[in-house]
């Protein structure tokens, strides 16, 4: 039994064929089966899917308009008649992005490289040559070899426009090797810091993120472009050896440095915590207690959440962590005194 053509098969042969028939004009059915390398029945049937397909809208101007009685016999029986298709312009010119839409493909590209696995890389590697030669052509004599990409203006009113150009220059920095400044909006804190980085690369993971060696933390952070007010690039060199962003490909948490696991004890009451929150390991240790371990980024955030669990859930390791809770729990006790 053979098997039934897919979807994605009749996308391909329909975008084949319209470019096929502008550029040789009307052409009867079965000269194009033949040159399609399809069956003349097959090439019918997509002759009628395609009547319905046009741009955005829907409406009758919007629609390839199909010649289908140029076609059909008696009782609506395929004929060799002749293909005649009209209001389809559009598909028989060459793809050409727009200065927005290609920069923001090469800042996209670049992102999802750095996550991803061999194979997958070695797909976008090609797609990213490709634009970037095509970006150098466009880009100008006199242009730096390597920066085509980086001189794309994505033009204004576009969407995310910012978070692009600001993707792309911090990707920029990091290949150059220079310095950022940068003004910071730490929600935890609800504060905007400053700080100076050592830019590594524009990685992904669910939003874009700058890995970057902060010099106030003296550790590699990972900053969300979303909240980046401002980003300086400095002349200064960076001074930390210069590396590749990490790979963020099983999520953040798991190849940060900059997070602590924290084990838990949590009493019956507290034992809908793991369900809410994402933790690493959950260990029954009799009682009906459990015991779990999670990452935490921000100390002052886990001692809010061990406010609002106790006092049914207490820190077995680090000691540290447990300290700081108990002195927030003595501070919060003594207001009501």
């Amino acid at each position: 039994m053979s098997a039934q053509p897919s979807a994605k098969d009749q996308v391909a042969r329909l975008l084949t064929l319209v470019p096929y028939l502008h550029a040789h004009g009307e052409v009867r059915l079965d000269d194009a089966a033949k040159a399609l390398g399809v069956d003349p029945d097959q090439l019918f049937g997509d002759l009628k899917v395609l009547f319905m397909c046009g741009l955005p809208g829907g409406y009758p101007d919007d629609l390839i308009d199909v010649d289908l009685d140029a076609l059909e016999g008696p009782d609506g029986v395929r004929a060799d008649g002749v293909i005649k298709v009209s209001n389809a312009d559009y598909l028989a010119r060459p793809l050409r992005l727009s200065a927005t839409e290609a920069s923001a493909v090469i800042v996209a590209l670049r992102a999802l490289r750095n996550g991803a696995k061999d194979d997958t890389r070695e797909v976008v590697d090609r797609a990213l040559a490709k634009l970037e030669a095509a970006a150098a052509q466009g880009s100008g004599p006199g242009s730096a070899p390597g920066l085509a990409a980086a001189q794309i203006d994505p033009g204004d009113g576009a969407a995310d426009t910012d978070l692009a150009l600001l993707a792309r220059d911090l990707q920029t920095a990091a290949d150059r090797g220079r310095q950022v400044r940068l003004s910071y909006y730490i929600p935890s804190r609800d504060e905007q810091s400053e700080r100076v980085v050592d830019p590594r690369g524009v990685v992904t993971a669910g939003h874009l993120y700058l890995d970057a060696w902060c010099h106030s933390a003296e550790a590699p952070r990972l900053f969300r472009l979303d909240r980046i007010d401002h980003a300086e690039v400095l002349d200064d060199p960076v001074e930390t050896p210069q590396e590749g962003p990490r790979d963020l490909a099983d999520g953040i948490f798991s190849q940060s440095s900059d997070v602590t696991p924290v084990t838990l004890l949590l009493e019956p009451e507290a034992r809908w915590m793991p369900s809410y929150y994402p933790v690493e390991e959950v260990r029954e240790v009799g009682d009906d207690r459990l015991e779990v371990v999670l990452l935490v980024a921000d100390e002052r955030w886990l001692t809010r959440l061990l406010l609002r669990l106790a006092p049914h859930a207490r820190v077995v390791s680090p000691a540290g962590y447990a300290d700081t809770f108990t002195a927030a729990a003595q501070r919060a006790l003594s207001l009501y005194g």
